[in-house]
């Protein structure tokens, strides 16, 4: 048993590392406020974190996670629910480091050991010039119905003159 350990070791390093990989920044971390208290464990917590859309630089997608306490959320072997909420706002002037397609992943993250993961997505509605945002979760076999959605007009940032329009990047 410890021998085919050890032949798949090598492979789930692989895996993991790929997975990691696929994420370009790690969020950054606001606040969390607790929300059910546990004895000796780790409290239940919701977990607001903030990540920068990597191609389309002046724009912040906010969102809020549930993490699990216990002694499974301690271990790291909590399967997270899937409701998280996301909030994209302007910052800055917008401007977009190149093309991109309808539903490209902006950011993901595993909520579970190997079945679940977070994804945003960004979109672009070309005829009002807005970039949609949605946040949803995926299981490998059944899939979630939870997601939730925001959106951000592009306007002009003070003085800088005519706003970009989405459109224009779309591949």
């Amino acid at each position: 048993m410890i021998r085919a350990f050890v032949r798949v070791l090598p492979v789930l390093v692989c895996i993991l590392g790929l997975a990691g990989a696929a994420q370009a920044q790690e969020p950054e971390l606001i606040f969390k406020k607790s929300t059910v208290w546990k004895f000796l464990t780790p409290d239940d917590k919701l977990a607001t974190y903030v990540i920068d859309d990597p191609l389309v630089q002046g724009v912040a997608c906010y969102y809020t996670v549930p993490e699990k306490g216990g002694v499974k959320g301690m271990l790291g072997v909590a399967e997270e629910v899937s409701d998280i909420s996301i909030a994209c706002r302007q910052v800055a002037p917008i401007s977009f480091e190149g093309k991109f397609d309808q539903g490209d992943v902006v950011y993901r993250e595993s909520r579970s050991l190997i079945f679940k993961k977070m994804q945003i997505v960004r979109g672009c509605d070309a005829k009002r010039n807005v970039l949609v945002y949605i946040v949803y979760s995926d299981r490998l076999i059944e899939g979630s119905p939870k997601n939730s959605t925001t959106s951000v007009p592009i306007m002009p940032w003070g003085t800088s003159g005519e706003a970009p329009k989405c459109a224009d990047y779309l591949k």
